[in-house]
């Protein structure tokens, strides 16, 4: 039997992603429940919304479990790059099945590595990305510092936290051994105007605790405020990117070409 719930985000950057399928696992704040259905955000009556716009699920037959990399992070981590790309790559190896959600956070919350000043004025932090942060340092021995993060939260060793240099093992070993618990299906109908959504999730029977996370997949941050902030060097149009590129490919050509070497 399964069990379907609508749950209701309000949304300020763009991009949300969804698992189909994921664990069992331990919901690290008390439990705060909201049955307040904002009606509003949907851009008409909402009886239309009910009779017109409300999903009909069909049978699950996804057989897959899915892996999700929260690579906890700072903007002022050094060795952080590097792992992003370790995280990147593997989700590109798996487009499908292995997510990645890049949290701003550190053992207390805000770290060094996450502080904002004059040089680093965009503050990557949120509430809850630090409220798991801070509990994970108080309760996870592995959690000792960034860049660290959780393979679906899989314990390894004692602990949930694991460095980078575990993840690629922890995700192939997951991924062949697939081993499905509980099966999601969810669609997400979204309204530009009001900057709403609905997002419809169907569960298993018996699962207790769903918690559900948007991620934003690109950055809110104009390009104009990147170039002033010196995040980038240049700004330029989609269209105009491979001919700026090859620009930049003939001048450096034209250099010197002991200094080029």
């Amino acid at each position: 039997m399964k069990i379907s719930a609508i749950f209701l985000a309000l949304f300020v950057t763009l991009g949300l992603f969804s698992l189909p399928s994921c664990d069992r696992v331990s919901n690290p704040y008390p439990p705060i429940v909201n049955l307040e259905l904002d009606t509003t955000l949907y851009p008409g009556n909402w009886s239309t919304y009910v009779a017109n716009e409300w999903p009909t699920f069909t049978q699950n037959t996804n057989t897959d479990r899915n892996i999700l990399i929260e690579d906890f992070t700072g903007h002022k981590c050094i060795f952080c790059p590097a792992a992003a790309d370790l995280a990147h790559q593997l989700h590109e190896a798996n487009p499908s099945r292995v997510l990645v959600a890049s949290i701003h956070a550190g053992v207390d919350g805000i770290g060094d590595f996450q502080t904002v000043d004059a040089e680093y004025p965009i503050d990557f932090t949120n509430p809850d990305g630090l409220a798991i942060g801070t509990w994970f340092g108080l309760n996870d021995g592995g959690f000792i510092g960034n860049p660290r993060g959780p393979i679906s939260r899989v314990a390894n060793g004692g602990v949930i936290f694991q460095s980078p240099g575990q993840w690629s093992s922890m995700t192939s070993t997951l991924l062949t051994e697939n081993n499905l618990k509980v099966n999601l299906q969810s669609a997400l109908n979204y309204y530009p105007s009001t900057k709403g959504a609905f997002l419809h999730v169907e569960v298993d029977k018996g699962l207790t605790h769903l918690r559900i996370r948007s991620v934003a997949n690109r950055m809110v941050q104009k390009c104009g405020n990147a170039l002033a902030f010196g995040l980038v060097n240049h700004v330029v149009p989609h269209a105009d990117l491979m001919a700026f590129t090859r620009q930049i490919a003939t001048d450096i050509i034209g250099n010197e070409q002991d200094g080029v070497r």
